[in-house]
């Protein structure tokens, strides 16, 4: 004898008592329960739904014939939502899960192989649950998963995601990346290039104020109604480094461009000078030596805001890290000109005011991406009374918003030729 007791280990013993359980309640249940109980979840379409809420978030409703066992999560790089159901066919949904919806990139519904079924969504941004339940009728039986989705900010939505690795140590790998590669995807059409806009400042940093107008606030609004313009004209896909005032680090932006795939960067700001004497809209692209002493000023004020934050830059000027990404700038560098040289030739065939020198470089931190073409706007000064009523004007910013969302087809379409004559 070796002494051990010859009983039923703990967990198997509770295991084993809720499994005689279950058959108990099983027995005794009325044999349409039964049935419902068994029989395979249906989805209901027209209880389910995928909308953008007012204040920027998400929301997921998926009405069922009955309950069922189910799991979210959220990973990162790229963001996406991970709803996992139980016995369940997405095909009864038919297209309604498929409708484009503001903050989705993509979606993506099938079968495990193991009972359990899932449904991917591809996000444009950082974006975490706020709110996961599931609501059983008492008298149907019917339920619905209900997810709702609000924005954060990049750091808090890289803690709070599920890492993928884990993920994928206790979860099948299905669905949880396209099909096909990215370029595959673009060469038959289905997939559009994706333009980052990022609004300058916001949450604890307003920017540039005067007359009781905040720049993060002026930049935000335009931002959406250049989104809205881009994507009326259906070329191309668009995300926001922030559609709410939040605050979003600069190396968080950076990280949100990469995440959505982004093909170019613009980020958008109104900010204002000293000196009051800028006027006019200047396109900045990085350069640590050309740009003039209102630049400097520029690239220091927008820095600031991370050092007030408590984030610590000075990595960014790691002397290793910029020979390492050299090669990359000689390609992406020629190409961020181009862009800047489209977006003054819009602008100005516009009629809109540009600074006397409308293409400037400066030490910016938010261009320091060295694996896409990227731009700073300022879209006008807040020192000048005239650009600060320019702003505040719906038929100058839906000028330039047009202006701008033409410079940017223009430019795609070069940048594709140019792009070809570079592989050859």
């Amino acid at each position: 004898m070796n002494g051990r007791k010859n009983t039923i280990p703990q967990g198997r013993a509770v295991a084993f008592g809720c499994l005689l359980l279950l058959v108990a309640l099983l027995v005794a249940m009325p044999a349409d329960a039964q049935n419902r109980l068994v029989a395979q979840a249906r989805i209901l379409p027209e209880g389910s739904s995928l909308d953008a809420d007012g204040d920027g978030g998400i929301v997921l409703d998926v009405a069922l014939s009955q309950a069922v066992p189910y799991r979210v999560r959220t990973l990162g790089m790229p963001p996406r939502l991970v709803l996992d159901l139980g016995t369940v066919d997405w095909a009864q949904a038919g297209d309604v899960f498929d409708q484009p919806v503001r903050g989705v990139r993509d979606i993506r519904k099938g079968a495990l192989g193991n009972g359990w079924a899932r449904l991917v969504m591809d996000l444009t941004g950082p974006y975490l649950p706020g709110q996961v339940e599931q609501r059983i009728d008492p008298e149907t039986g019917q339920a619905g998963i209900h997810v709702a989705l609000v924005q954060v900010p990049m750091d808090e939505f890289e803690r709070r995601a599920t890492d993928e690795q884990v993920f994928l140590s206790r979860n099948p790998a299905g669905l949880l990346h396209p099909q096909s590669a990215r370029e595959a995807s673009a060469a038959d059409g289905r997939t559009k290039p994706v333009v980052m806009l990022d609004p300058g400042h916001g949450g604890v940093d307003p920017g540039a104020e005067r007359d009781g107008v905040r720049e993060s606030d002026l930049v935000l609004t335009f931002a959406r109604i250049l989104r809205e313009e881009l994507l009326r004209r259906g070329q191309v896909d668009v995300a926001m480094t922030r559609d709410a005032d939040i605050f979003v680090s600069l190396d968080g932006r950076i990280r949100a461009a990469r995440a959505a795939g982004a093909d170019l960067f613009i980020s958008l700001h109104a900010d204002a000078l000293p000196e009051g004497l800028a006027t006019g809209t200047v396109v900045y692209l990085l350069g640590e030596d050309e740009g003039d002493a209102a630049a400097a000023y520029l690239a220091e004020r927008h820095d600031r805001a991370d050092l007030l934050a408590g984030v610590d830059l000075t990595r960014n000027s790691d002397e290793i890290a910029r020979v390492l990404m050299s090669v990359a700038w000689q390609d992406t560098a020629p190409r961020s000109r181009t862009l800047a040289d489209a977006l003054v030739a819009e602008i100005g065939q516009t009629g809109l005011r540009l600074h006397r020198r409308p293409v400037q470089a400066g030490a910016f931190s938010v261009l320091r991406a060295p694996d896409m073409p990227s731009v700073l706007m300022e879209l006008g000064f807040m020192s000048s009374p005239r650009d600060l009523a320019n702003l505040r004007d719906p038929d100058w910013t839906s000028s330039m918003a047009g202006a701008i969302a033409d410079a940017v087809e223009t430019w795609l379409l070069d940048d594709k030729a140019q792009g070809l004559l570079r592989r050859q």
